[in-house]
């Protein structure tokens, strides 16, 4: 990501709060050690007729990938910790609707981004799941939402 204009920046944030979503997931793992990975994603969606936006703010953000689903719908998603923390970074500033998700969503990227998922303690993983249930009650959901206990559970946080 380049050093983009305040004016891009406003703009990017706005389409965000309108026509986008963050999101963090905890997958699961049957590879390796590790039972359990963490996902961050920011996506922007659009009309597949009316998608040209989203290119703009890919060049804009120099990263992500379009795709087109079955629905008539594009999508622009960003996935990586450091990659969201840093756009995210850029966007607070002028982010008005999902600020409570950003905030969220950029606390966890930071804990992400300097630590390994394998070295991560009780009270990283125990704000981790603060993040995932504040970012996910203001999502609209079309599956079941995880509970608290859930990822406790899936993050062996559970006696």
């Amino acid at each position: 990501m380049g050093s983009l204009s305040k004016i891009s920046q406003a703009y990017i944030a706005g389409f965000l709060d309108g026509d986008g979503s963050l999101m963090m997931q905890i997958k699961k793992r049957n590879d390796g050690k590790q039972k359990y990975r963490f996902m961050l994603t920011i996506c922007f969606y659009q009309d597949s007729r009316h998608e040209k936006p989203l290119h703009w703010i890919r060049k804009e953000l120099g990263i992500g990938y379009i795709s087109k689903r079955n629905d008539n719908i594009s999508e622009l998603r960003i996935n990586g910790y450091q990659q969201v923390r840093k756009i995210i970074k850029s966007l607070l500033p002028y982010i008005k609707f999902k600020k409570n998700q950003a905030d969220a969503l950029y606390r966890a990227s930071q804990i992400l981004s300097e630590i390994k998922n394998s070295e991560l303690s009780k009270k990283n993983l125990l704000s981790l799941v603060e993040a995932i249930l504040i970012i996910q009650k203001e999502n609209y959901v079309t599956h079941r939402k995880r509970s608290r206990e859930e990822l406790f559970e899936i993050l062996g946080l559970t006696p």
